[in-house]
């Protein structure tokens, strides 16, 4: 009874950490323009098509290369899809027409995918091979996971403190006025922005591809289940993604064996009420003060 609880939870974790991914993508995002981007479910599952069609069952040396191709056309998709949705609050940061933008995005690249690939779930060999934890096979892709989240935690927090780019972009989330005043590019910056959340968002479905279900349809999941964890852990709080995330997915992992596989997105949503009842904030998140 203990091994299979201990088990579930790893697992919990490892799926957890994809949730954490996007959170974290999210958090780049909304710090330098305040914008959610609703679209990251989808570039997650666009980056396990890469995964797909370019790595499937491939060596060690052409699975990272094609890594950084998928990543970077990712990034290079999320920029354009950021200059689109910024293109509308160029008069104010107070609009909220990036609702409508960032849906739209997902709505089209579901549809996309669905017209090219069909409502088919496509499966990927992974170049990591499986390990054993209590007996039990477990994918390499739940380590990658759980890498991955580890990797982009502190790579971004080292891009924030100690590159120009990062300290302009963490100007930019601390007071927008006082970042434009100063003369920093904040287009600029806010397209680097949605380039840095594609990149982390692709590469991570790229990782994960063996272990997610790699579909149109799954985007809406994987994107409402991320908004979980960064709501959890705290939005803008990057260290909170690393709590936010797994603690979602090892409740619903424990929601399903429990339960049932159906009630795991109804746990994730009662985590998000309870949070927002209790916590508004998130666990890690601080309040603000509202201009009126």
């Amino acid at each position: 009874m203990l091994s299979e609880v201990f088990i579930i939870v790893v697992r919990g974790i490892a799926i957890g950490s994809i949730f954490a991914l996007i959170a974290m993508s999210f958090n780049v995002t909304f710090g330098a323009t305040r914008i959610l981007n609703f679209a990251q479910g989808n570039l997650l599952i666009m980056g396990g098509f890469f995964a797909f069609f370019l790595a499937n069952g491939v060596g060690l040396g052409w699975w990272v290369l094609m890594l950084l191709v998928a990543g970077g056309l990712i990034a290079l998709f999320s920029a354009f899809q950021g200059w689109i949705t910024l293109i509308p609050l160029r008069s104010s940061v107070e609009q909220d027409s990036w609702i409508i933008s960032t849906v739209a995005v997902s709505v089209i690249l579901g549809a996309l995918m669905l017209i090219t690939q069909g409502p088919f779930a496509y499966s990927v060999q992974g170049v990591v091979p499986p390990f054993r934890i209590l007996g039990v096979r477990t994918p390499g892709a739940y380590a990658l996971a759980i890498g991955a989240l580890i990797f982009w935690y502190i790579a971004l927090r080292l891009f924030m403190t100690r590159t120009f780019v990062g300290l302009a972009i963490s100007a930019l989330s601390q007071d927008f006025d006082a970042a434009r005043a100063a003369g920093l590019p904040v287009r600029r910056l806010q397209l680097v922005s949605f380039a840095i959340s594609g990149l982390l968002v692709g590469t991570a479905g790229f990782l994960v591809a063996p272990v997610i279900s790699i579909s149109p349809d799954a985007a809406l999941r994987y994107v409402l289940n991320g908004f979980v964890a960064v709501v959890v852990g705290g939005l803008g709080s990057n260290l909170g993604t690393l709590i936010g995330g797994p603690l979602v997915g090892v409740v619903m992992m424990l929601t399903a064996y429990q339960i049932g596989g159906a009630y795991q997105d109804m746990a994730s949503l009662l985590i998000l009420v309870t949070i927002l009842m209790i916590r508004p904030q998130g666990l890690f998140g601080r309040t603000s003060a509202r201009q009126v």
